[in-house]
């Protein structure tokens, strides 16, 4: 998991911009739910007044509202107030402005009482009924009249005996909860404001549209960050896949054979495009999703908080629950996430041999055998996906049953709070759009759990790539070719074994190739011939021993240099997709057309090419399957003549060419390469008769050194291979020549 984070860190500054929109994002969302309780709870139920104090109020209303109000608390109230005479159709106070936030609670706190009683009184509710007559019955016959009501009658009242009532009722009313004050508080302020004249219709409207106003521009506010961050995040994978497919390849191109055997080609492929497409895709998803799940979830839980804390239990128990079926999903799939991936390559292998191999499959009749050995590797990773996919299906009725469970214990606990006065209908809401939301955060993780353990596994894959050791590595410091033994080759008693092997492949190889001459390499099948051919461009590095060029140690200057020098043909030729001159120039692709033509030329080459309606631009299919074997090897040969090299190297590089060919060949590249140093490795002794130095390999030791004459007088091992390929006259003719010279 760490280098899936390792690799999203890479682009620390485009994280930041996009942490910073998903948090306007969150708080535009988390926003929402505390409007829609303000419109169900302001809006419609309280017919948009929102002040609990009211900032204009009759002389009337406000005599009424003081006989409930202490003696020693009227001036406070009286401060906060200024008269006017004018505005309102009767005498009226109005709120002084500059109020402070601690003066309106100040103010809020001694009125909250008095209001629900005055209102009470005004609307003529049964308890108040009960005192009015309890208030009746106190007070001498004479003095009642039947018009006469509360209030006349708490103005006639001696001073301490209505403080006593007074504080009684207080004790009342400061028994119930909050929120009934507060419901009473609005519904007072309301009937005060509609007793002054104002238009509480208009004055719902305008706080209904303005809130909604609000949340509209809050919810395209949202919107425009949602975009704004998927647009930057697809930006981010996308140049994360760009990157590590960069750095994939550039390590790739830099492994030595020994790497080459650790990693299959067929896994190569799959960790530089499927393992790659899976980073990038996580990478969008992580950067939209769980980054803004855990803001979107904690910033809930802090609303949550300011809404209801009674009902925050229901919380800690969904994201519980949540937390076991998302650690439930990790503990069944994770493990089987990495053996899809290895599934994945077994597929990529098995369809990539048989599609190479497909005219050797259909001329031995094993078409039925091949169909077989896919169909057993297609099964294993439909059978693995499978279960991976049922086990990632269980998720989602799980997680539906939580938040409907969740729901109803809102709704449940909701309903009671509602009945008892603890809580209003848009408060249970905005709980339930909250809880929604955090579960909403969770909800998204657990989805994103059933892509994260594959791509955490794609990106270990990636690294392990990216981490690997190249065995064949450039010097700290590069030395230089020296000019003065420019092309001489010297292998200086050089052993080599392949990695992890028992025993050596090469033993104690001694010998010099110089300019203008041919060294040719020769041996039984097994060998060592190719072997000791890949170490001069150093696709291994000698065990024992070491080569020089120039004088100089190949393995003390750079890759690039060293290979600069060499012309390498290798066993098999190799085309790539393009036409037939981008092929001849690959090594110098600076090279002029005459260069090309000749070349080609003395590869035998331009016979089948001017053949071709195109000529040199005539198209190369990929890996040059549009061509014959002996026309892929001329064309391999004449882009190693156009590079101009010191060093030819040419691993068995005539086999596919007939002896015709092979003989003009030879004899048009003795003359372009009379200043260059030829390596040839053969299986022919008529391909190599006439090189100036033969090198016979036998069981990875030199068992001959000489020219052929020389070789049939003093080495059995290449008489016996001589005798194999040539005709008495031939050899009859050579050990004379050996004898006379």
């Amino acid at each position: 998991m760490k280098n899936l984070f390792k690799y999203a860190a890479e682009h620390w500054k485009a994280l930041l911009l996009i942490i910073t929109v998903l948090f306007i994002q969150a708080y535009c969302d988390l926003s929402l739910p505390a409007y829609t309780s303000d419109i169900v709870n302001v809006g419609i139920q309280q017919g948009g007044v929102e002040d609990q104090v009211p900032e204009q109020i009759s002389v009337e209303e406000m005599d009424r509202l003081l006989l409930f109000v202490p003696s020693d608390e009227q001036q406070t109230v009286l401060d906060s107030y200024t008269e006017d005479d004018n505005t309102y159709d009767v005498p009226a106070y109005v709120m002084k402005a500059g109020m402070t936030d601690e003066d309106m609670t100040e103010l809020r706190d001694v009125l909250a009482g008095p209001m629900m009683l005055t209102a009470g009184f005004e609307s003529g509710s049964e308890m108040t009924a009960q005192i009015e007559e309890q208030l009746k019955a106190a007070l001498p016959e004479g003095m009642v009249s039947d018009d006469m009501t509360v209030f006349d009658f708490l103005q006639m009242m001696p001073e301490e005996q209505r403080a006593g009532l007074i504080s009684g009722m207080e004790e009342m009313t400061g028994e119930l909860p909050d929120t009934i004050l507060d419901q009473a508080a609005v519904s007072y302020v309301g009937s005060a404001y509609k007793n002054l004249g104002i238009d509480m219709d208009g004055l719902q409207i305008r706080y209904l549209v303005t809130t909604g106003g609000k949340m509209a521009g809050l919810a395209l506010l949202g919107m425009a960050a949602s975009v704004l961050v998927g647009f930057m995040a697809s930006r981010v994978g996308a140049a994360t896949g760009r990157n590590l497919r960069g750095r994939v390849f550039r390590k790739v191109v830099g492994f030595s054979n020994n790497e080459f055997d650790h990693f299959s080609t067929a896994s190569l492929i799959t960790r530089s495009t499927n393992d790659i497409q899976q980073i990038q895709l996580i990478i969008v998803m992580l950067l939209r999703i769980v980054l803004y799940a855990p803001i979107l979830a904690i910033g809930g839980v802090i609303q949550v908080f300011q809404t209801n804390v009674s009902m925050s239990w229901i919380i800690g128990l969904a994201v519980v629950l949540i937390g076991l079926v998302i650690l439930l999903l990790f503990l069944v799939a994770m493990p089987k996430f990495r053996i899809m991936q290895s599934l994945v390559d077994r597929v990529n292998l098995v369809m990539r041999e048989i599609l190479t191999g497909l005219p050797v499959i259909r001329a031995f009749s094993t078409q039925k055998h091949e169909e077989e050995r896919f169909d057993r590797a297609n099964r294993d990773l439909t059978r693995t996906n499978l279960f991976v996919n049922r086990a990632m299906t269980f998720m989602m009725p799980v997680m539906m049953l939580i938040m409907n469970g969740v729901s109803v214990l809102i709704m449940w606990n909701g309903a009671h709070g509602i009945d008892n006065g603890q809580m209003q209908v848009g408060d249970m809401m905005a709980f339930i759009q909250y809880t929604m939301q955090i579960i909403m955060g969770f909800l998204m993780l657990c989805m994103l759990s059933i892509m994260l353990p594959r791509a955490a596994v794609a990106a270990d894959r990636v690294e392990e790539v990216l981490a690997s050791r190249t065995a064949i590595k450039d010097p700290d410091r590069a030395e230089h070719f020296a000019e003065n033994e420019k092309g001489v080759l010297r292998f200086d008693h050089v052993s080599f074994r392949y990695p992890g092997a028992d025993e050596n492949v090469l033993e104690d190889i001694t010998f010099t190739a110089k300019p203008g001459e041919t060294t040719a390499i020769i041996g039984s099948t097994g060998s060592g011939k190719s072997t000791l051919v890949n170490l001069v461009p150093r696709f291994y590095d000698v065990t024992a021993g070491s080569i020089t060029l120039d004088g100089a140690d190949i393995r003390n200057v750079s890759q690039h240099e060293l290979r600069e020098k060499l012309g390498y043909v290798p066993q098999k030729g190799v085309l790539f997709s393009g036409d037939i001159a981008s092929n001849i120039l690959f090594g110098n692709p600076d090279g002029s057309e005459a260069e090309m033509v000749e070349a080609a030329r003395i590869a035998q080459a331009e016979e089948f090419i001017e053949g071709k309606k195109d000529r040199y631009k005539s198209p190369i299919a990929q890996g040059g399957s549009n061509v014959s074997g002996g026309q892929k090897q001329r064309l391999s040969i004449a882009r190693a003549i156009a590079k101009h090299p010191e060093v030819f190297i040419f691993d068995d590089s005539f086999s596919a060419l007939d002896f015709k060919t092979d003989v003009t060949l030879r004899k048009a590249l003795r003359q372009k390469t009379k200043e260059s140093t030829v390596l040839i490795v053969a299986q022919r002794i008529s391909t190599i008769m006439n090189a100036e130095q033969i090198i016979v390999l036998d069981d990875g030791r030199i068992a001959g050194t000489g020219t052929h004459r020389e070789l049939l007088e003093n080495c059995e091992v290449y008489r016996q291979i001589a005798a194999s390929q040539l005709s008495e006259a031939e050899l009859q003719a050579g050990k004379e020549a050996a004898a006379h010279a």
